[in-house]
């Protein structure tokens, strides 16, 4: 397949294009480098069907011409900071929604027939029923991201039903893994590097959400493409339990070897506005398919916490 990959330069994007270019597809990598790193596709450029292009996809004009030729979108091109959006109010609505709409005309004017979306768990909001399926209802997101999220799936179906594509939604859980960009791992890393004598923590420490590893969570997408076929597949994407966040801190912490030092948290039962501090997915309807993570939210967090350390002493972040 030639696949447009938004997003192609970002955590997922960069993993997700090498395990593409490895099963022999051709890969059009398409970023504004907002939050993507050229460095992190590095190892796509050994192969002759990888192309990447620095693009605005608010630019409706060359939106179109990166549709071209292509025999599916893969839309993961995001403001995914979702505390960001609260200090810059139009941020998600111009690269999560009005992105997503250009892409849809792009696709309707060439002809392409599929489109993937990085959907997210931030569309439920502060859901009542938990493990949260994809039927729940109604969607009262609290976050801007997951406004913009929910927007963009219906603009999404939408399309395939007057225009006759198909469409496969994927409402993510938290990933993690080598090339984050922002978000806990990130951060704990960052702040513990600067300063080793302790550790800033936002929120009560209590908050659990799942994590899914990059790599399950690839496997996941693939598999679902492969073997789902009907105008609008959506699923969630996750692993079936969940991790805290003082679990995490405490895993990057003994893989930095800085054991003992004190956390200093805001006492907040969430992060920060907007946050949902408690979420498990019901991951099942992904299951009935015959498919499930190969790790445990604990077990992908303390690989993460392994790759990104490794990472940040490498340089690759500098």
């Amino acid at each position: 397949m030639r696949v447009l990959l938004t997003g192609g330069a970002g955590f997922v994007g960069s993993n997700l294009a090498l395990k593409m270019l490895q099963d022999g597809h051709e890969i059009v990598a398409a970023d504004n480098l907002y939050l993507g790193k050229l460095r992190f596709l590095e190892p796509c450029h050994k192969f002759p069907a990888f192309n990447f292009v620095q693009a605005d996809l608010l630019d409706l004009d060359n939106t179109i011409k990166l549709c071209r030729g292509c025999d599916i979108v893969i839309h993961l091109a995001a403001n995914s900071d979702i505390s960001l959006g609260r200090q810059k109010t139009d941020l998600d609505l111009q690269l999560g929604y009005l992105t997503t709409y250009n892409l849809l005309e792009g696709m309707r004017i060439e002809n392409v027939p599929e489109i993937i979306f990085a959907s997210s768990s931030a569309i439920y909001g502060e859901a009542d029923v938990v493990p949260t399926p994809e039927s729940f209802g109604p969607l009262c997101p609290i976050s801007l991201y997951g406004a913009s999220k929910l927007a963009a799936e219906g603009l999404i179906t939408a399309f395939a039903h007057n225009f006759g594509k198909k469409a496969w939604i994927f409402r993510f859980g938290n990933v993690i893994g080598p090339n984050v960009t922002h978000g806990i791992f990130y951060d704990f890393v960052n702040r513990l590097r600067s300063d080793s004598s302790k550790l800033r923590i936002l929120g009560d420490g209590r908050q659990a959400k799942p994590y899914i590893h990059v790599t399950d969570l690839i496997s996941g997408i693939l598999f679902a493409h492969q073997n789902s076929s009907s105008e609008i597949n959506i699923f969630n994407l996750a692993t079936s339990g969940n991790s805290s966040v003082k679990f995490i801190a405490d895993t990057i912490v003994e893989e930095m070897g800085l054991n003992g030092i004190p956390y200093e948290f805001t006492g907040t039962a969430k992060g920060w506005i907007g946050d949902v501090a408690k979420v498990a997915l019901d991951v099942s309807r992904l299951g009935n398919l015959g498919w499930k993570t190969k790790l445990t939210s604990d077990e992908a967090i303390r690989l993460a916490a392994k790759e990104v350390v490794s990472q940040f002493k490498c340089g690759i972040y500098s």
